[in-house]
């Protein structure tokens, strides 16, 4: 079935989905003529390919992500260093639940890649599983590692016969993104499933 997915502050760059790929790019009028047949999913803001997020071994294996039912004793932030590096070593079955829940935090900041040598099998499971793309390390990183990292890399451009990887802001331009941060995503799309949509 075929998705067509247009975003209010960018039609020009309405993308149409088959199966996990890029069938076509191009003016959302243009591509609903087309193609009238084809599900429509309209999103506010703008429609970009998604980001790399590059601290994928910093987030995924140094990082605890609390499971929701640990709010009263662990908070529901991430916990890095020497604390989580106490909870991995007293239960090392936690790093496979926390990569799986930091994974969700990445696709709800529209990450659709990820860059870092990951070492330990959950962590790789995780992001195997979502699926997230690997991408190439920057060889300058800022710090520290975050969800929404400065600056946000974007990927190049959509195109046909592209794995269909995008993710949608609400934001009403790319100045604004880099302003306001990945923290604005609605949606984002893998191998042309929705895996994350903001409620």
């Amino acid at each position: 079935m075929l998705t067509l997915h247009v975003a209010e502050h960018s039609p020009e760059t309405a993308v149409l989905v088959s199966g996990a790929s890029v069938a076509a790019v191009g003016p959302y009028d243009d591509l609903a003529a087309a193609h009238p047949s084809a599900r429509t999913r309209r999103w506010p803001g703008i429609l970009t390919p998604g980001l790399l997020n590059p601290y994928a071994p910093e987030l995924l294996e140094a990082t605890y992500h609390p499971d929701p039912r640990e709010a009263d004793t662990l908070g529901v932030d991430p916990i890095g260093g020497e604390r989580a590096r106490a909870l991995f070593a007293a239960d090392p079955a936690r790093l496979g639940a926390s990569a799986r829940r930091g994974v969700q935090r990445l696709l709800a900041h529209g990450t659709v890649a990820v860059a870092g040598t990951l070492r330990t099998r959950p962590a790789l499971d995780a992001v195997r599983r979502a699926p997230l793309a690997q991408g190439q390390r920057p060889p300058t990183l800022p710090a520290p590692p975050s969800l929404s990292p400065t600056p946000l890399i974007l990927l190049p451009p959509l195109a046909p016969g592209s794995p269909s990887r995008f993710a949608i802001f609400d934001v009403p331009n790319r100045q604004d993104l880099v302003r306001q941060g990945a923290g604005t995503c609605v949606a984002t799309v893998l191998e042309g499933r929705l895996v994350y949509r903001a409620r």
